[in-house]
């Protein structure tokens, strides 16, 4: 059972919860784990990758689409819904009230039972729901749905209510307009229609259209929908909405079902409204023509694809196997794996919190995992920002730099959807100036890091040819621009700037920040040479009428200070000053606090003032240049650090556990990554930030899982020319292995008690070198090594 993750019993404080964790996807399309009688208070969404809006002076975040799965159910007359039953039975938890506003009426309807699913190898949403009616009758609902991931445009569900006895059943399905929007609404001119086809009322398509405010992009969704019982169905139209009611004679036994194929289109390439329409009321009428069973099958079979190449087995360990499968699932539910002109939000697909938004979690958290297993959407993500440079030249321009200064939250166009006031202050309820969009600088270098992941690890220059290489040295001469040279110490430095740990901001030569801006210093160096023999012109293009020449660059990278350990503790300052503040407990500080939501960064946040971290900059670092520094200084800042972080972020776990791996202590690391694989399953996590809600999925939580397992506990590395593979099982496994691309070939890669075992499949195309525990071998295509 470590495909499924399962809910039994209904509790409605659970359901926002819920709706994070039973997230169906396939990238273009997200899906909230909802039920399908709830509406926008229950928050379920449908969101499209790539579509925002902003109304009035409101932040600008993702649209969410008309809910094409809206479905309620009534017997003889009587609404069959979680919120309208009674008690729960006994074994699941009891629900004596519902807190949502509703009146109820428990001797109508009861729930027997209710379980929520979600399998992930074929990345299917179930759930059943038991109700016994005044008449003594138990109707059983049970729906599925998925994402198709072979019509990236299609959300498919089959909906089957069977009865104990004979009765009278009445289903009502169609689109709603009404949404949940958190800054909106987003959607105007909304019109129904309905478009009949050959072949009858069967394959009758009714759509429901709108536009954008912002933009006036058009958007539309169409669903076909039949029920094999036959029986008499109606239209009905209101303002937001259309929707069928389906009217059935159920006879006792014999299951009524329902089959909904709901296409969304956007306008998202200049298409006109008329074309958007047209599209999606085409896709779903092919879609409902082909049946529900041959669409699941196609998806299933896209899914068989996806797990073959990044399924990780854990031997064991049945709790770490299920929580790393459905880590790499939430990431694969949101990943860009047909299109460049999109990233991955901070939040996945999953609503509309932090603005749908790219942060650096995509190149620090995310990319990994795509490189060791998918490396054509590593590219695509990394070519997201080669689109987007424009909008981070003008973000640059904007405060007086020279280059791309990349947007803290990034959308489509890449300009900088962070304001200057990002918490309220939960006791005044005031706006707090905060440091994000304007000092959190290592955004660029992060940037250009990742382009530079994706070339090292292909060995493909074309990323680089095709933008990467202008982007690199855009970023390069941001920073030269913003740097700042110390006459007196013939240094250059990097101040005024808040590092990932946002609980100190406007600091002085972060540690991680000027190691960041160095390497991007020399990737910027090193891709422009790559530029320069693959496109001279472009080369030279980019060097004419520029104040900032190859010669600064390498200057600033020579002389950039970037803070060492000392000579004593080995310890690496995180940034000036930073021993000069109270050294207090976590512990010490929290009891300070006078509200359990009050942000402890900013201008008045209680951690500003101690040594009290969000997150791991310092190892952050040695884990990214983990060769620079050697195992008694891995050591001694993982130990002074770990203490003083908070992990406000869910970020942060994730690197303790690589680190401590990469030291030789994997039972060190191993809650921490138990915690970062397990964030979305248990929903322990930040939900507010002062009074901001900031719920939802955790897909960099989920990219440092797989790197935990796979770069830490599994200790593989790969530098486009050799991998290396350091194990360090932590004591509850007997095995990890898994699949990686490397250097164009596919590997199996077994680590275990006993040795390592390397397989490679006939259609490599060369032989990689491998070090394994200081001994190096070569492994040719079509052979199997084992290293005892």
């Amino acid at each position: 059972m470590s495909w499924i993750i399962r809910e039994s019993g209904f509790d409605p404080e659970r359901i926002a919860h819920h709706g994070n964790k039973f997230m169906i996807g396939n990238g273009v399309l997200g899906y909230r784990g909802t039920l399908e009688e709830f509406g926008k208070k229950e928050l379920t969404a449908t969101i499209v990758a790539g579509l925002y809006d902003q109304v009035g002076g409101k932040w600008r975040e993702p649209v969410n689409a008309p809910n094409g799965l809206d479905t309620k159910v009534y017997w003889n007359g009587t609404r069959l819904s979680v919120f309208e039953a009674g008690n729960v039975a006994a074994g699941d938890k009891a629900v004596n009230s519902v807190n949502v506003g509703r009146e109820l009426d428990h001797s109508r309807v009861e729930l027997v039972s209710h379980e929520q699913s979600l399998d992930l190898r074929q990345a299917v949403h179930r759930r059943r729901s038991v109700f016994r009616t005044a008449d003594g009758a138990e109707v059983a609902i049970t729906a599925e749905r998925f994402c198709s991931a072979a019509r990236t445009e299609l959300i498919v569900c089959r909906f089957t209510v069977e009865s104990s006895r004979d009765g009278e059943l009445t289903i009502v399905t169609g689109i709603n307009g009404d949404v949940w929007d958190i800054n909106g609404p987003h959607l105007v001119r909304m019109e129904s229609d309905v478009d009949g086809a050959e072949g009858g009322a069967a394959w009758e398509v009714v759509s429901l259209s709108a536009s954008t405010q912002e933009l006036g992009l058009p958007i539309t969704v169409a669903e076909a929908a039949e029920v094999a019982s036959g029986g008499e169905h109606e239209v009905l139209r209101k303002d937001l909405s259309i929707r069928r009611r389906f009217h059935v004679h159920c006879r006792a036994g014999e299951p009524v079902v329902l089959e909904k194929t709901v296409a969304v289109a956007a306008g998202l390439e200049g298409e006109t409204a008329d074309e958007v329409r047209a599209a999606a009321i085409q896709w779903a009428r092919e879609a409902g023509q082909l049946g529900y069973d041959q669409l699941l099958s196609e998806h299933a079979e896209y899914w068989e694809r996806k797990w073959s190449a990044s399924d990780i087995l854990v031997e064991g360990d049945e709790e770490a196997q299920l929580a790393l499968r459905y880590s790499m699932y939430q990431l694969h539910i949101i990943a860009p794996d047909r299109s460049e002109k999109v990233s991955i939000p901070a939040r996945g697909l999953s609503g509309q919190v932090y603005k749908g938004a790219v942060f650096w979690d995509t190149e620090m958290f995310m990319l990994p995992f795509f490189l060791y297993t998918q490396p054509e959407v590593a590219r695509n993500l990394m070519m997201y920002r080669v689109h987007t440079l424009a909008g981070a030249k003008r973000k640059a321009a904007e405060y007086g730099y020279e280059g791309a200064f990349y947007a803290w939250e990034s959308q489509e166009a890449g300009d900088d959807a962070c304001t200057l006031f990002n918490v309220n202050d939960v006791f005044t309820g005031r706006p707090m100036r905060t440091y994000f969009r304007d000092k959190q600088v290592h955004i660029s270098a992060d940037v250009a890091y990742g382009i530079w992941q994706v070339y090292a690890f292909t060995g493909d220059d074309r990323l680089l040819l095709d933008g990467g290489a202008e982007v690199a040295w855009e970023c390069a001469k941001f920073f030269y621009s913003y740097g700042y040279f110390n006459p007196r110490k013939q240094r250059y430095e990097i101040l005024d700037v808040t590092g990932p740990d946002e609980y100190h901001e406007r600091v002085n030569n972060n540690a991680f920040t000027n190691r960041m801006v160095k390497e991007c210093l020399r990737i910027a160096l090193d891709a422009m040479e790559i530029l320069k023999r693959g496109n001279v012109e472009r080369y030279e293009q980019l060097l004419a009428d520029s104040p900032i020449q190859p010669e600064h660059i390498r200057d600033m990278y020579e002389r950039l200070y970037v803070p060492e350990p000392d000579a004593q503790s080995r310890l690496i300052e995180q940034f000036d000053r930073y021993y000069t503040l109270e050294d207090v407990t976590l512990t010490q500080l929290k009891s300070r606090m006078l509200h359990p939501h009050e942000y402890l960064g900013g201008g008045n946040g209680l951690a500003t003032t101690t040594q009290i971290l969000k997150q791991a900059d310092v190892v952050l670092m040695l884990h990214l240049f983990k060769d620079d520094y050697d195992p008694a200084v891995k050591q001694a800042n993982w130990a002074y650090y770990e203490p003083r972080t908070e992990h406000g972020s869910s970020l942060s776990a994730c690197i303790y556990a690589l680190v401590a791996a990469d030291t030789g202590s994997p039972d060190w690391g191993y809650p921490y990554f138990m915690r970062t694989a397990t964030i979305d399953l248990t929903g322990d996590s930040k939900q507010y930030v002062g009074d901001l809600y900031i719920g939802g999925t955790h897909p960099a939580a989920n990219g440092g899982a797989w790197m935990a397992a796979v770069l830490g506990f599994a200790g593989l590395r790969y530098d486009g020319d050799k991998a290396v593979l350091r194990p360090a099982l932590p004591s509850a496994w007997q095995a990890i292995e898994f699949p990686v691309r490397l250097g164009g070939g596919s590997y199996r890669i077994r680590v275990s008690r006993e040795g390592v075992t390397i397989t490679a499949p006939r259609d490599n195309p060369a032989a990689l070198r491998f070090i394994v525990g200081g001994r190096e071998l070569t492994v040719a295509p079509g052979h199997e090594v084992h290293i005892a």
